[in-house]
């Protein structure tokens, strides 16, 4: 399966094939023809696929490796010189180009160092998490976190081409499995409610993993069709941030230890649209509906945490201009709209 991101000069590929890393050197040389790649990864994935990947490559090009400890925590500012460092040594100049092999954490700060190192360099996204595979490596959005907040120094970055291959879910925790099913149920709540049907209807992962392509393909093809509308996240692409405001809090005041970003979306998801429904913005029942699709795959709906202690978080929200913020809610399932509203909003509960 193939699709097209039209951004002009920006313009990418996406591939999503099972087995496609062992198409890496061919479907690269197609759009790169400089002599150095570094491949840029993490403890966790590199010892999978970093081997398979520098061995297709490594007759064709001079490779070297950066590979750093796995987890959200390692998505800081200051491990940036460390990186930058590691390219100067293996001698990467702007001709070259920069692999980000791995999950959400890894595309995000490899898509970083991408955009800043010599002021840009060409990259290439080969996500290997339901969460990237499905979301983060499309559509550009790079960051770094900082200790008041996630991805507060950020760019827009695209890369050459993405490459998509599900056989890498097999190898994936449990944990990150569920961790990448909030984003997917994301899409089918705010654009497609067949989607949404879809995803209700599978017992578990091990169920639907056998139209995983389809799914993925699915999921993409929206973020696609957004990205490719509003690519600076004004518009359209403000409907991706679906449960985020109040996902991204709840991550920050546990400090990334309790719940992986996609648990904190679903979350977020259940609380804003429970809000929602109480303010009489939103259908009635929606919210069960939305809990009961998250619980077939073990993502949790509450977080048992006092609204008032999230605020602080909120206000360094990306989204909060001149002190307004844009909620994303729903009218039914697979429509979404946006609420201009003070964060005090939240307060309509006690705990989410």
């Amino acid at each position: 399966m193939k699709l097209n991101v039209n951004l002009g000069k920006d313009s990418y590929p996406i591939y999503i094939e099972q087995g496609i890393l062992n198409k890496t050197k061919e479907l690269i040389s197609q759009v790169f023809t400089g002599a150095k790649i570094v491949i840029v990864s993490d403890d966790n994935v590199f010892p999978l696929y970093g081997e398979q990947l520098v061995n297709q490559l490594k007759d064709t090009y001079e490779v070297s490796t950066v590979v750093i400890p796995h987890g959200e925590p390692s998505k800081r500012f200051d491990i940036l010189p460390s990186i930058y460092s590691q390219l100067l040594e293996a001698k990467i100049t702007r001709t070259d180009l920069l692999i980000a092999l791995g999950g959400g954490v890894i595309g995000d700060l490899a898509g970083f160092v991408a955009s800043t190192y010599m002021r840009g360099i060409k990259f290439v996204q080969i996500p290997t998490s339901l969460l990237s595979q499905v979301d983060s490596s499309v559509g550009g959005k790079v960051a770094v976190d900082l200790p008041e907040g996630k991805n507060l120094v950020g760019a827009f970055k695209h890369p050459l081409l993405v490459l998509i291959d599900p056989l890498t879910l097999k190898t994936l925790d449990p944990h990150f499995i569920t961790d990448g099913m909030g984003e997917v149920i994301k899409y089918g709540c705010i654009k497609d409610k067949a989607l949404f049907d879809q995803l209700a209807g599978y017992r578990d992962f091990d169920d639907l993993y056998k139209d995983i392509d389809e799914i993925i393909y699915k999921c993409v093809d929206i973020k696609r069709d957004v990205v490719e509308k509003d690519l600076y996240d004004f518009g359209d692409r403000l409907c991706l941030n679906f449960g985020h405001t109040i996902g991204h809090s709840i991550e920050q005041h546990f400090h990334y230890e309790k719940y992986s970003h996609g648990e904190a979306v679903g979350i977020g998801m259940v609380a804003i649209t429970r809000i929602a429904e109480l303010k009489g913005l939103c259908e009635q029942g929606t919210t069960k509906r939305i809990e009961e699709a998250l619980s077939h795959y073990n993502l949790p709906t509450h977080a048992n945490v006092p609204t008032k202690e999230l605020l602080k978080a909120i206000d360094l929200d990306k989204k909060n201009i001149n002190s307004t913020l844009s909620f994303v809610l729903l009218k039914t399932i697979g429509e979404y709209y946006v609420h201009k509203d003070q964060k005090e909003m939240i307060l309509e509960v006690e705990d989410i």
